[in-house]
């Protein structure tokens, strides 16, 4: 179960898991059929300020586009940026993917751009905090190590412990954001803060011609206390960065019974995302369901709160190549009882505490005050609905005469070449798709690619090629589903050596930026931090440095080196 990983340590111990890899990348090379676009690129909206929006932003620029960022909240940072405020209660069921985390908020038809629309009391603050949309994450989150969460070439500095909050991360995009002029103090007129984008629709000129796509957006600000006011505008672009991210959509599985919980005790079903701090739970007997990143940090948490914790893990029985469990879950505290999958939920009672949750192994729990479901987000994209179709099944294409979809049940993005540009328009581009890469590094390489490529100083396939790959890409990961988009770490090597290749290579023919190779997760004292913060005992401790012993203590989470022991969640990096 994916959750609000982020893109750290659940993404940085997926890279290390080499037990099932995916086929070599095998990419059509034709000089005589590239792609050709329908008109020219120069202006590109970047949708999201997170890390990947900010890397998105600086390579356009450095490209010398005409490059806007459109980021609904007002601090760049992404999920990162942590409020008290909590997000909307999830919807269950889970609402259709064209949904997301908001439903597009457009004006009356036939109105005249700009359209206000000013907003008072309760209905101002309730409109400005579903605009911004508080994020993910809670007050204590960590991730790690350092040296994995970090831009290329803006590092940590050296004596940074590799163990980071968020604020410690939401500070260092702000940062970033600040280096490259497009924080929100910056008063940069290429940033947008405190506008959403709530549509994309095709672009037409005189002539009747696709000439681009236009956006319809939303700002929300503050007027004073007691008002907001809403401004719709229309501003038109060549081509389009999607960088919202993975984390916009909840998801709760449909388990049998489950609505009539919900609806009997609503204040006591909950997703992750609404999960702010512990004290909230003092003394309950909390079921956390799923136990992945998200699910193993607030079960650990609650647990010096709570009376009981129950964690539930579904059987992982996947063939495809994927993060598997044992990867992501360490050895939870023997307070904390894990069982195994939720079956159903029995009709409820008169109080939460009485009614029953049935297992799939046949037995029951009861004495539940409250559940919490730590079972990661869908892919979803509000402002462009046409490239949705839940009616699509994962082992069929869309139909011939609507376009070919992006989302179908949420679980995965397809007819993608490389992950990253829309087949059938390729001036779509999506940034930070793929489960596995770390997400600091890996924008680079992505980013550069789309700005080379709409730059024409980098060259993809004819459409027919296109297709062809996206049907062997299929094949060779074995269908359309929630690991579609899993790179393990042979692939994500192969990727980055392969845009490595193709980027220097264009840069050699046509000009323009290269970029560096980046290595494989190889350092072992990396390795070695992981497996002593997730708990692998299967630890290989040899090439450590000579002051070290093969002590390592898995459970202190210590080795010994020369006289002193290291607590290895404690340690620091350096620059070279």
């Amino acid at each position: 179960m994916i959750s609000v990983a982020l893109g750290t340590v659940a993404l940085a111990l997926l890279t290390l898991q080499t037990a099932a890899s995916q086929a070599p990348l095998q990419v059509p090379s034709s000089e005589s059929a590239d792609y050709t676009f329908k008109w020219p690129i120069r202006k590109v909206a970047v949708i999201g300020a997170g890390v990947s929006g900010m890397i998105s932003y600086r390579e356009f620029l450095k490209a010398g586009f005409d490059v806007h960022v459109f980021e609904r909240d007002h601090l760049p940072g992404g999920n990162w940026y942590y409020t008290d405020e909590v997000p909307d209660k999830a919807p269950i069921p889970n609402a259709e993917c064209t949904i997301g985390d908001y439903i597009p908020s457009l004006p009356p038809k036939g109105v005249k751009f700009p359209y206000e629309q000013i907003y008072h009391g309760h209905e101002a603050k309730e409109v400005a905090r579903s605009h911004r949309a508080p994020k993910p994450v809670w007050k204590s989150m960590t991730a790690g190590p350092a040296p994995d969460i970090q831009i290329d070439d803006f590092p940590w500095p050296a004596g940074t412990p590799w163990e980071l909050s968020n604020a410690q991360i939401s500070g260092y995009l702000r940062a970033f954001a600040s280096y490259n002029g497009a924080n929100s103090n910056d008063n940069n007129p290429r940033l947008s803060y405190n506008t959403r984008v709530e549509l994309v629709e095709k672009h037409f000129d005189e002539e009747g011609k696709e000439a681009g796509w236009t956006l319809t957006l939303k700002t929300v600000t503050r007027t004073d206390v007691n008002s907001s006011k809403a401004v719709w505008t229309k501003q038109e672009f060549d081509a389009i960065v999607v960088a919202t991210g993975r984390f916009n959509a909840p998801n709760i599985p449909n388990i049998p019974g489950l609505v009539e919980w919900d609806k009997a005790f609503p204040n006591r079903v909950m997703h992750s995302r609404q999960y702010r701090h512990p004290e909230s739970f003092t003394n309950q007997t909390v079921l956390v369901v799923g136990a992945a990143s998200s699910g193993d940090q607030i079960s650990r948490e609650l647990d010096t709160h709570a009376k009981k914790i129950f964690t539930s893990i579904r059987a992982d029985n996947s063939t495809v190549a994927h993060g598997t469990l044992k990867f992501l879950l360490r050895p939870l505290p023997p307070s904390i009882e894990v069982v195994g999958e939720v079956k159903r939920f029995l009709p409820p009672t008169s109080t939460i505490g009485t009614s029953s949750i049935e297992l799939a192994n046949g037995t029951s729990l009861t004495g539940v005050d409250a559940i919490i479901f730590a079972t990661g987000f869908r892919y979803s994209f509000p402002f462009l609905p046409q490239y949705h179709n839940p009616s699509v099944p994962n082992d069929q294409t869309g139909p011939s005469n609507l376009p070919q979809p992006i989302v179908t049940d949420g679980t995965h993005l397809r007819n993608l070449y490389l992950d990253i540009f829309y087949i059938e328009e390729p001036t779509i581009g999506f940034v930070n798709m793929n489960i596995g890469p770390q997400p600091f590094a890996y924008s680079e390489y992505v980013a550069v690619a789309l700005s080379k490529v709409w730059s024409n100083k980098a060259k993809i396939p004819s459409v027919s090629e296109l297709w062809q790959w996206n049907t062997k890409q299929r094949e060779e990961r074995q269908g359309f589903g929630r690991h579609y988009l899993y790179m393990g770490v042979d692939q994500t090597d192969k990727m980055y050596r392969y845009f490595t290749a193709w980027l220097n290579d264009a840069a050699a023919k046509y000009g323009g930026r290269q970029v560096n190779g980046q290595g494989p997760v190889r350092d072992q004292t990396l390795r070695m931090w992981l497996r002593a913060r997730y708990g692998d005992s299967n630890v290989a401790i040899s090439s450590l440095p000579n002051t070290c012993m093969n002590s390592f203590d898995e459970g202190a989470m210590t080795m010994q080196c020369g006289e002193s022991k290291v607590d290895i969640r404690d340690l620091a990096f350096s620059e070279a």
